[in-house]
This record gives structure tokens, sequence and C-alpha cells, in this order.
């Protein structure tokens, strides 16, 4: 029991509190309880706004007056963050926009892992005219700019949610399949292949139950790292118009809708370009933990 403690102690060594809370704060509990909070009136729907409460400031803000403008009215405690211009509630669009971004990014994210991690087995471990084709692949993709790919793709499928995770996932699959290839390069040279292959195992069961099982920890802490920067790539391409579709909430479309109004409604666009840059911030802080702690390479440079 005390073994196993320390391990477990030895895994949490390091572990980045901040971002693990501000995680759980800002993108997972809004997006597993959005519905919750709509049916108990804690926030209103986020598709539907009151032209008489367009551009309210958030609840601080106090009766001021302008010059050239009179009154400006305060901020209401029933929109804690204000509305945009036509009258939703900013806070309940960012609630929902953080449902939006986590079932993008895990949605791609798995299906450019299966994608990318089939092709790097397929290269690193059948060599030859396979390998070469599917990485001269990657060399192509990786020679175009992600963000210039994603938006013609989007742009000719038209924007809705399968297309935005279809697009994202094939854009993201080269860094799994050139890690998983140089990863099974590794592992086809070892005792237990050899032992298999001699045993008379096939090409295809080898792969399956040899070389997956131990490439499956570096899939998991490299998808880790994509998830933020996936979020990022989604926002992008709402902030551009071929994202997700209106009027689903998303923190890029909220951004690129206060992007006109930044000096008399900042908090349209303030408070979603803030929730973007925290999340994503503290997803590259918790990814580059979960690639010391647990991969073994990181683990041996460190001993």
């Amino acid at each position: 029991m005390t073994d196993v403690m320390r391990t477990r102690r030895s895994r949490l060594r390091g572990l980045p509190v901040v971002p693990f809370v501000l995680l759980f704060l800002v993108l997972i509990v809004p997006a597993v309880f959005a519905n919750v909070l709509v049916a108990w009136h804690v926030i209103p729907s986020p598709v539907q706004g009151t032209l008489s409460d367009r551009l309210l400031p958030p609840a601080w803000v106090a009766p001021h007056t302008l010059e050239g403008l009179g009154t400006v009215p305060g901020g209401s405690t029933a929109h804690p963050l204000g509305t945009d211009m036509i009258g939703r509630d900013i806070l309940s669009r960012l609630v929902f926009g953080a449902r939006v971004s986590l079932l993008v990014a895990g949605a791609s994210i798995l299906l450019a892992a299966m994608l990318g991690s089939l092709l790097g087995v397929l290269a690193g471990y059948l060599g030859g005219w396979v390998e070469m084709i599917i990485m001269r692949l990657c060399d192509i993709m990786n020679s175009f700019h992600t963000i210039l790919i994603a938006m013609v793709l989007a742009a000719v499928f038209g924007p809705s949610f399968a297309t935005v995770i279809t697009v994202i996932a094939l854009v993201s699959w080269t860094p799994f399949a050139r890690i998983v290839r140089g990863e099974t390069l590794s592992i086809r040279r070892r005792d237990f292949v050899d032992r298999a292959r001699v045993a008379g195992s096939s090409s295809l069961s080898i792969m399956r139950r040899h070389v997956l099982p131990n490439i499956l920890n570096t899939v998991v802490v490299l998808a880790t790292l994509e998830v933020g920067q996936v979020i990022l790539l989604e926002s992008t391409l709402s902030f551009l118009g071929v994202g997700v579709p209106r009027p689903n909430p998303s923190w890029g479309t909220m951004v690129a809708d206060g992007r006109s109004l930044i000096i008399d409604s900042w908090w349209v666009s303030f408070f979603p370009g803030l929730t973007i840059l925290l999340t994503v911030l503290s997803l590259n802080l918790v990814g580059d933990w979960v690639r010391e702690r647990f991969d073994p390479k990181q683990r041996n440079v460190g001993l």
C-alpha cells in the first residue's frame, strides 16, 4: 500500500493546480451542466435575446454619461457579464460555447488520433512504398498552413458541426502519424515482436496485439497536448465565419460579433476572448505536465 501511495504521489508531483481548476470552471463544468443551469433559470437561453436589453454592460458597471451619447445605462444582475447586440446573455453563451468547444475538440481529436495512429503504424511496420506514400502525404499536409486548409475545406462543404469536426481531424492527424511511426519503428525491432513473427503471427495480428497497445500511452499524451490547439483552431474558424453555424454559440463567433463594438461595448468580445486565452493556456500547461509525468521518455530524462 505504501508503494502504491508513493507512486501516486510521485505522479501528482508538480500538478498545475491553477490550470486544472480553471479548466473545470471554464470548460468542463459549464459544458456538462449547461442544460441544467438553463432549466434551473440560473442563466437564460443562449440563443434568445431581448432587444430592449441589447448591449447592456456587465453588472458592476454603473450608469454614466458620455459626451455626445447622453446617459448610458448600467449593468443588470440578470446579465452578470452583459448582453450582445441583440440582447443575448454573454454568460449563457459562454457556458454553451464551452460545450461546443469540448464536443468539437473531443470528436476531432479522436478521429485525428485514430487516423494518424493507423497510418503511423502502417508506415512504421510495413515500411517500403507504404511508408514513403504516407510520409510524403504528411509533408504535403504540413507544407500548407493549417488554417488555410481548414478554411478552404469548410468553405467547400459549408458550415456545420460535422464539417468542422471532419475538417479539424483532417488537418490534425499528421503529428500522430509521425510520432506513432517513430514508436513503431522502435517496437518492431524488439524481441517479443520477433517471437510473434516466428510463431506464425500475421502482420495484422502483430500490429493489433503488440504494436498498438505499446503506442497507446504516447497517443494519449499527444492528444492531451493537441486539445488546446484544436479549440483555438475551432475558435478561429468560427471567427472567420466558416466554423460552427449560427445561432449556435461559439467563442470564436462571439469574438467576431464584438470586433466592431470594441470601443463602446468591449464586453461583447472581451469575455469570450479571455475565456479562449485561459482555456488554451491551461490546456497547454496541463498537457506539458501529462507529458512529463506519463511519457516514459520524459521520465527517463528526469532520472
